[in-house]
């Protein structure tokens, strides 16, 4: 019997469901390998250590915005907590803060 493993795409950050057998994926789709490819020889003799991640000035910016999203969810549910607000609500905000990490934890 397989158990499925979840790692996350070594490129976008998705989640990749794998099996205990056989070697590992490290990228979800074809395209994404393609993009690490293209990385990386764009990155030869430039000095940059090849497993460096290096973002447009506007991958930038939007993982910028998504960790402010998250942050500012997280103080929403800080707020709640200390206003004494009832499970419904606070299920509601953990679960928008649990998806906006997901969303930060996207290098592209």
């Amino acid at each position: 019997m397989s158990r499925r493993v979840l790692s996350s795409c070594s490129w976008c950050g998705r989640q990749i469901a794998e099996s205990e057998v056989g070697r590992r994926r490290r990228y979800c789709r074809q395209s994404c390998r393609q993009r690490a490819y293209e990385h990386r020889k764009g990155l030869e003799g430039t000095g940059i250590p090849e497993d460096s991640v290096v973002l447009s000035a506007q991958e930038a910016a939007d993982l910028a915005d998504r960790w402010f999203a998250a942050r500012c969810a997280a103080e929403d549910v800080a707020t709640a907590v200390a206003e004494g607000a009832d499970h419904g609500e606070l299920l509601e905000l953990t679960g928008a803060l649990i998806t906006l990490a997901k969303e930060a934890e996207r290098l592209r």
